[in-house]
C-alpha cells in the first residue's frame, strides 16, 4: 500500500505545482477530499495521495486549465451526471461509442430520438466492457438492466461497476468505492470499471466533440 502513495512534498516537487495551487484545486473540488490521506510518520502527521490517481489528475488539470476555468474543470471532473441531451444521430456518429453498443441499448430499452446523460453513460460503460471482451452481448443486457435500476442511487458518489461470473451465471453489481470486495473461490470478477472515471471520460469526450446541444456539461 505504501508504494501506491506519494507524499505531498514529493508531489509538489515532481509536478512543479505550489502548495497554494494544490489546496485551491481541493477547494474547487478538482481533487477529491478522500485523496488527501493523513498518515503518521516519524516527523508527525503528513499528507499522502494515491500516486497514480493524483499524478494523472494534476497533469489533466495543467493541460486543461488554459482553455477552461477552474469552475468548468470542476464540472467536468465531478462524478455527478449533468443535464445533457444529445440526439440518436449524434450518439451514432461513432465518436463517443460504437454503433453496436447503441443498437444493443435500443434493443433492450426501445428506439429513442434523444439520449439523456445517464443513458449515454450506460451505453458508454457497455461499450467499454464489450470492447475489452470482458462480457458478451447477452451479458451486456444484464449490465444495462443493473445500471438502469440502480445507478441513479449512486448519483454524485464514487462507485464501481463489477461484473461477476460463477458456474455459468453472470451478475452485475454496483458498490461504493473505494472498497475491498471478496468472493468465494467459485466466483471470479470478469470486469470492473470505476463509474466516476467513466463519467469524467465521457464528459471530456462530449466537450471535445461539441455534442452537448447547447447545454452545460
Amino acid at each position: 500500500m505504501e508504494n501506491d502513495l506519494i507524499s505531498k512534498k514529493d508531489l509538489l516537487e515532481l509536478t512543479g505545482i505550489s502548495y497554494g495551487q494544490l489546496y485551491r484545486w481541493k477547494r474547487k473540488m478538482l481533487i477529491p477530499e478522500d485523496w488527501f490521506v493523513r498518515k503518521s510518520t516519524f516527523t508527525g502527521q503528513e499528507t499522502f495521495f494515491p500516486r497514480d490517481k493524483i499524478l494523472a489528475r494534476v497533469e489533466k488539470i495543467k493541460n486543461m486549465k488554459e482553455e477552461s476555468s477552474l469552475d468548468e474543470l470542476a464540472d467536468i471532473l465531478s462524478p455527478s451526471p449533468k443535464d445533457i441531451e444529445i440526439t440518436a444521430a449524434e450518439l451514432n456518429s461513432g465518436s463517443i461509442v460504437s454503433n453496436a453498443a447503441v443498437e444493443l441499448f435500443q434493443d433492450v430499452f426501445g428506439l429513442r430520438e434523444h439520449f439523456s446523460f445517464p443513458d449515454i453513460l450506460s451505453v458508454y460503460i457497455l461499450d467499454k466492457m464489450l470492447a475489452s471482451g470482458d462480457i458478451s452481448g447477452e451479458e451486456g443486457r444484464v449490465l444495462l438492466s443493473t445500471l438502469e435500476g440502480h445507478l441513479d442511487s449512486f448519483k454524485g458518489q464514487n462507485c464501481d461497476m463489477i461484473f461477476i461470473r460463477k458456474l455459468g451465471t453472470s451478475v452485475c453489481v454496483l458498490v461504493s468505492a473505494p472498497n475491498q470486495i471478496s468472493f468465494d473461490k467459485g466466483a471470479r470478477i470478469a470486469g470492473r470499471l470505476n463509474v466516476a472515471a467513466c463519467i469524467e471520460e465521457l464528459k471530456t469526450k462530449l466537450l471535445n466533440g461539441g455534442l452537448a446541444n447547447g447545454k452545460t456539461i
